[in-house]
């Protein structure tokens, strides 16, 4: 049973292209399947979150973290009878758009794109469901529904002027409603994904050897875990202990996040989805003092892990990967694959070149990028 304020596939807004009902499916399932069968999901596989890909086989990659992300969108949609197939969708969907190398290739990318509308992995993501993707007979892109769109586009909250190239050039055709706060699902995709790096980074960083389980029995929500699970499992091994202490911090995440918003939802009483669209700020969110507790893991996390003289180091050799692919394509667009030639031959100036640039570069996967950096640049 779906709450009055969830997303109603039968009552979608449609797609921009008319197509025949499915018969077995839902609107918001085909969106979520068509997701999960692209090629730039599949892509996902060997791009960094925050350890490059070929650093090691247990870090997560993008597809990873967008697996975890999804699967806690839907416990916290299901407990808030909101439709999870639309929360699923946008959380598969939301790193469609990252560059290889994670935050590193997006910085160095819209570094070069400047000059020519910016680069965006959030828009970028729009631009590969609406046009980059190229299987269809009938459209490009895959024709997801108006609320998966929208998901994509604003999952983290209204977008002000001026937007980022490829949502402008979007919306200007098919009306997104930026200026508004997306479906309580597009929301509660965007809380889940915060869920999952808070967890799976510490998790990494501890794996790597950034920091160790000492440095957590310090910080908020971490450390009452531990001794939650020293008093319940004394002598516990290390492993073990670490595993139970980082799933309560899980737990307590999740948990919260559902108390607040049962409790907002309960005392705003919104009577469906556009007045959840139309309130001044988001429903879905962690309460003020956990996410306060988070913010000093996040700075913990950032001083230990993100800026860690090793990652840096590995972060500067990457950057210098796609800083030094991208204008051997542009002065030669010859070197992108054939099927890139025929939107090359259309391009009018160096603007429209750079974004059939930008759009490549950005698929490329990390072991991709470096493989061609090699062989192009020796």
């Amino acid at each position: 049973m779906l709450a009055p304020y969830a997303s109603d596939p039968a009552r979608s807004r449609g797609r921009l292209h008319a197509e025949r009902v499915s018969t077995f499916r839902s609107d918001f399932q085909r969106d979520r399947d068509r997701i999960i069968h692209s090629s730039a999901f599949r892509r996902l596989k060997h791009k960094t979150q925050v350890f490059v890909e070929h650093e090691g086989d247990y870090y997560r990659t993008r597809l990873t973290h967008s697996i975890e992300v999804a699967q806690v969108a839907r416990t916290i949609a299901g407990a808030l009878g909101l439709n999870t197939d639309l929360a699923e969708a946008v959380a598969l969907a939301h790193d469609l758009g990252h560059t290889p190398f994670g935050h590193t290739g997006e910085d160095a990318l819209a570094d070069m794109m400047a000059p020519h509308g910016g680069f965006d992995h959030n828009a970028q993501a729009l631009r590969i469901v609406t046009r980059l993707e190229r299987h269809y007979a009938d459209f490009d892109g895959l024709n997801l529904t108006w609320e998966t769109l929208e998901g994509i586009a604003k999952h983290n909250g209204p977008l002000a002027a001026p937007l980022p190239y490829g949502l402008a050039e979007y919306n200007a055709s098919h009306d997104l409603e930026l200026d508004s706060h997306a479906s309580a699902e597009a929301q509660v995709a965007a809380v889940a994904d915060d869920v999952a790096y808070n967890h799976h980074d510490l998790h990494d960083g501890l794996r790597s050897g950034l920091f160790d389980d000492a440095d957590l029995e310090a910080l908020p929500v971490t450390g009452p875990a531990y001794a939650e699970v020293d008093r319940l499992y004394p002598g516990l091994d290390r492993m073990r202990r670490r595993h139970e202490a980082l799933r309560r911090v899980f737990g307590a995440m999740v948990e919260d996040v559902i108390a607040v918003a049962r409790n907002r939802l309960a005392n705003l009483a919104p009577s469906g989805v556009e007045a959840i669209r139309s309130l001044d700020g988001p429903i879905i969110r962690f309460s003020k003092p956990l996410y306060q507790d988070l913010k000093a893991i996040k700075g913990f996390l950032f001083r230990r892990m993100y800026r860690a003289p090793s990652v840096m180091r590995e972060r500067e050799r990457v950057s210098r990967v796609l800083r030094e692919l991208f204008p051997l394509y542009m002065a030669d667009p010859g070197l992108l694959p054939a099927e890139w030639h025929a939107d090359v031959s259309d391009a009018r100036d160096e603007t429209a070149l750079a974004r059939i640039v930008a759009d490549y570069v950005a698929g490329m996967t990390d072991r991709f990028a470096i493989q061609e950096h090699a062989r192009l640049a020796g």
